[in-house]
């Protein structure tokens, strides 16, 4: 593969400086936006480093600590949209990832590609990061789509408005995830892909290995997805009766005042 001078790395941060313009302009919340782009560049310089050393490991501890660490990093950020119910949410988030996720990668690694070792690093550090970041995703659309509908509910009853807003947040949590699935092939040659066919691997053997991507992506992203609505349904709907509670208490002290 052709290697980029630094020189050259430096014309893609042309976009970046515009779209920070944009939103000091446009709304003034350009510091975050800031942080990410820091933050990205000192994670992948990092990891490039250490994903060589991980590599040239032949350990399945290792290898299973480096996914266990993407999972726990992964719950946490899934939930960023709801910093107040974060850390109450966190284990819900977290139990999701496991199970989609998890299942997933021992399709995969066992099932699928049949690795041998099943731990091979080379390909299960990156699987699990692209399904982590997805499910992950997915999480954080789905508790701040919930939330939002919640928030806007009132007059149905608890079970049923609940599940009126799981339905939405679900729908629109796969939005990301169903698009991909129209437009690949068509409008874009996803990531994975690219890159093996950059590296001289035949196009038809790199569209196997992303219909398998695309697949375990979906197919993720709506099973970690339901589990953590579901899981976080008896705390919603306790918030809210507490809400509730809260409320009627105190039109029924203004009464007795």
């Amino acid at each position: 593969m052709h290697t980029i001078p630094f020189s050259n790395l430096t014309l893609s941060a042309i976009p970046v400086v515009i779209t920070i313009y944009i939103l000091y302009k446009w709304s003034h919340d350009y510091k975050n936006g800031i942080y990410a782009v820091c933050r990205m560049l000192g994670q992948l310089l990092i990891i490039g480093y250490f994903l060589a050393f991980i590599f040239e490991s032949d350990s399945a501890y290792i290898v299973l600590g480096v996914a266990s660490f993407m999972l726990f990093v992964s719950a946490w950020i899934s939930l960023r949209t709801l910093p107040d119910r974060r850390i109450k949410l966190y284990f819900k988030a977290l139990i999701s990832l496991l199970i989609g996720g998890g299942l997933a990668l021992v399709l995969m690694s066992l099932g699928i590609l049949q690795l041998d070792p099943w731990y091979s690093p080379r390909f299960f550090v990156p699987l699990a990061g692209m399904v982590f970041a997805n499910s992950m995703n997915c999480i954080s659309l789905a508790a701040d789509r919930l939330n939002g509908e919640l928030e806007r509910g009132g007059e149905m009853e608890r079970g049923i408005e609940f599940e009126k807003a799981r339905n939405i947040a679900f729908r629109a949590a796969l939005i990301p995830s169903t698009n991909q699935l129209f437009a690949v092939g068509l409008v874009a040659i996803p990531g994975m892909m690219t890159g093996q066919i950059l590296s001289g691997v035949s196009p038809l053997i790199a569209a196997r290995y992303q219909i398998m991507i695309m697949c375990m992506i979906f197919g993720t992203s709506g099973i970690t997805t339901a589990c953590f609505l579901t899981f976080a349904r008896p705390y919603f709907v306790r918030d809210e009766t507490k809400d509730d509670d809260k409320n009627n208490q105190g039109i029924t002290d203004e009464n007795t005042d």
